[in-house]
């Protein structure tokens, strides 16, 4: 087990960390306040754009579903009139410079999580370590609206509205900060976002319910194939997750009574033919994220399932009148 894989087995409620986490984490709880500040009093500059920006982030490591809201929150905006653009760091691709997606990405280069919305949604969407000057390359694609995928610690860039999204099952972990806990800001920081979002789980007083559905499985060989997750219940099936938190992915396809024999791999694997060599002819399922990577040696009997994040419609209405007031 890996220093990281120990340290996460310690940061559940009620789990004291390691002793020697704490003067760690309270430095960096130190050096994340300074940083704070230093934006906050204008010492550090913001790039302010001259469209207003949504980011949707976190406060815990690992995956929340914020990939899936982002997607969401492109479909309800456009629905509603706008023509959002999203802007991402392109974590686990060797980008460099900022750059536009093209409407076939290569991961590799992009990342997955942004290929993915690039593909799924058909949008604007720009890559780069500083995404104040990737989010520039979308205003002349003739968007109104950037939305910040994974950016709430990104303060560099100015924005109008923020969207912390919570995994409703292991909300906060033991509410201590790296590498003590989960936690990359104070609790204290979710009184400043305009919404919480709860994703599953048992939402708290003022935070916004969303849900995952999925039921349908898509071939990786042959996109306008699909099948419903119920059909590979009496069948063989391998499950692949290379997510935050591949738990839940298992835990959809259960609820589909799909007993898939599972395979959790490191958050953004880069994956090769030989991780998923379980045999010809078996099936595999595996999460959107992880088939944007494999669709390039993807074998006949290989399905994506896709995840549709659920969320009233009174949250995408708040958003929109929140935009109005900016306007």
């Amino acid at each position: 087990m890996s220093l990281r894989e120990t340290l996460q087995c310690r940061w559940g409620p009620n789990r004291r960390p390691p002793w020697w986490t704490l003067p760690i984490a309270a430095l960096y709880r130190t050096v994340t306040a300074a940083r704070h500040a230093l934006y906050r009093r204008r010492w550090l500059p913001s790039d302010r754009l001259p469209v207003p920006v949504i980011v949707v982030g976190n406060l815990t490591v690992g995956g929340t579903g914020k990939t899936p809201l982002v997607i969401a929150l492109v479909e309800a905006l456009r629905a509603r009139g706008y023509k959002p653009g999203v802007v991402s760091r392109g974590y686990g691709g060797c980008a460099r410079t900022p750059m536009l997606l093209d409407e076939s990405p290569d991961p590799r280069v992009t990342g997955d999580e942004p290929a993915l919305i690039r593909i799924r949604v058909r949008a604007p969407v720009a890559i780069g370590r500083r995404r104040a000057a990737a989010a520039r390359l979308l205003l002349d694609t003739g968007i109104d609206v950037v939305i910040a995928d994974d950016g709430l610690q990104h303060n560099a860039l100015a924005r109008d509205i923020e969207i912390c999204v919570v995994d409703g099952e292991r909300r906060f972990g033991n509410g201590r900060l790296l590498p003590a806990g989960p936690l990359r800001e104070p609790l204290s920081r979710l009184n400043a976002v305009d919404f919480v979002v709860c994703n599953g789980g048992a939402a708290k007083a003022g935070e916004v319910v969303m849900s995952l559905h999925t039921e349908r499985a898509v071939s990786l060989r042959d996109p306008a194939s699909t099948r419903a997750l119920e059909s590979f219940a009496s069948a063989r099936v391998h499950a692949v997750a290379g997510i935050g938190h591949p738990a839940r992915f298992f835990a959809a396809l259960r609820a589909h009574g799909v007993a898939a024999i599972e395979h959790a791999f490191p958050d953004h694997h880069a994956y090769r033919a030989s991780d998923l060599d379980f045999g010809e002819g078996v099936a595999v399922l595996m999460t959107e994220k992880d088939a944007i990577k494999c669709r390039a040696f993807a074998r006949e009997n290989w399905w994506s399932v896709p995840a549709d994040a659920l969320l009233p419609p009174s949250f995408f209405d708040a958003i929109v009148a929140r935009l109005v007031r900016r306007a």
